[in-house]
């Protein structure tokens, strides 16, 4: 059955640069947005959790969605993202968003009960959006009802892509997959520490942050059937995501930190970082960040001389 939205690769989800002066550092963010387009990212996401989105006012939003766009030249989709502290800010988030002209959204919902949860969708999605994604986060458990997503999906032609981020995110993706017929778009994101299994199960999109060249050669790697080689460069960022994926607040200091030492951002900076990074995760990040640079200076020596051949 023919796929309803045909994306497929790396979307990534964008950390927020800030300057010293704690402002948001745009050119920093249009250098990131570049270079990930250079290293064949499918797409973008921002602002999400990735991006310390409940640090940043309205108007910071809009303006990180606004910048991303241009720096992305319509190469690729963007996906806004519209979640606020209560529902009246989320729908005018989302209006302000579709006055700024973006057409792919995502959705983000507190579940109290089936009932609630269709009513604030649908409300949301009655405002127009061309293609709307929902995340469906639980870090303790199996997140929204297969059949609600379902009945969403049937109901809302918008609703074409669901980012799941539970903490059985495996067979989620396989069900959801099989319910959907595959028409319905699934992408994984926190659980990208199972990015193998992810992509064997036919997931069409993982949403990482940062290491933007070994992650879209993994995805195509895997693609063209290079399952040794996709496989293997996995396992040689196995300490990287071991250590990034501790928790939330870890992986964010960790890939600014990244981008600050790659050049990217002007520094590591968060605004309020809920879990200390000391000097001994500085330490231990630095050596992978180290291994990290290595990793992607090969890929791009390999991919250039693939492109003279």
């Amino acid at each position: 059955m023919k796929e309803l939205y045909p994306l497929r690769g790396i979307v990534t989800v964008l950390n927020t640069p800030f300057t010293l002066t704690d402002q948001i550092d745009f050119p920093a963010l249009e250098r990131n947005v570049r270079l990930a387009l250079d290293a064949g990212v499918a797409g973008f996401l921002a602002p999400a959790m990735a991006s310390e989105v409940q640090q940043l006012s309205k108007e910071e939003r809009l303006d990180m969605i606004a910048c991303v766009i241009q720096a992305s030249e319509g190469r690729v989709p963007v996906f806004a993202g519209t979640a606020s502290s209560n529902f009246d800010e989320t729908k005018d988030m989302l209006l302000s968003c579709l006055e700024l002209g973006c057409t792919h959204v995502l959705f983000q919902l507190p579940f109290s009960n089936e009932k609630q949860f269709t009513r604030e969708f649908l409300q949301l999605a009655e405002r127009g959006p061309e293609v709307i994604m929902l995340q469906d986060w639980d870090a303790e458990g199996d997140g929204l009802p297969d059949h609600l997503l379902m009945a969403l999906f049937e109901a809302v032609p918008s609703f074409r892509c669901l980012k799941i981020e539970t903490k059985t995110a495996g067979s989620k993706y396989t069900r959801m997959l099989e319910l959907s017929g595959g028409r319905l778009h699934v992408s994984g994101g926190w659980a990208v520490t199972q990015m193998i299994d992810g992509l064997t199960r036919g997931v069409h999109s993982f949403m990482p942050t940062g290491m933007h060249w070994i992650y879209t050669k993994i995805f195509r790697d895997f693609q063209d059937g290079n399952f040794q080689e996709a496989s293997a460069l996995f396992n040689e960022i196995g300490p990287v995501l071991a250590f990034s994926n501790q928790n939330l607040d870890i992986s964010i200091q960790f890939f600014k930190r990244l981008l600050w030492k790659q050049g990217i951002y002007p520094g590591p900076e968060c605004r309020q970082a809920r879990v200390p990074f000391d000097d001994m995760h500085a330490d231990l990040a630095d050596s992978l960040i180290q291994k990290v640079e290595k990793i992607e200076k090969r890929i791009k020596s390999e991919t250039f001389t693939q492109g003279l051949q």
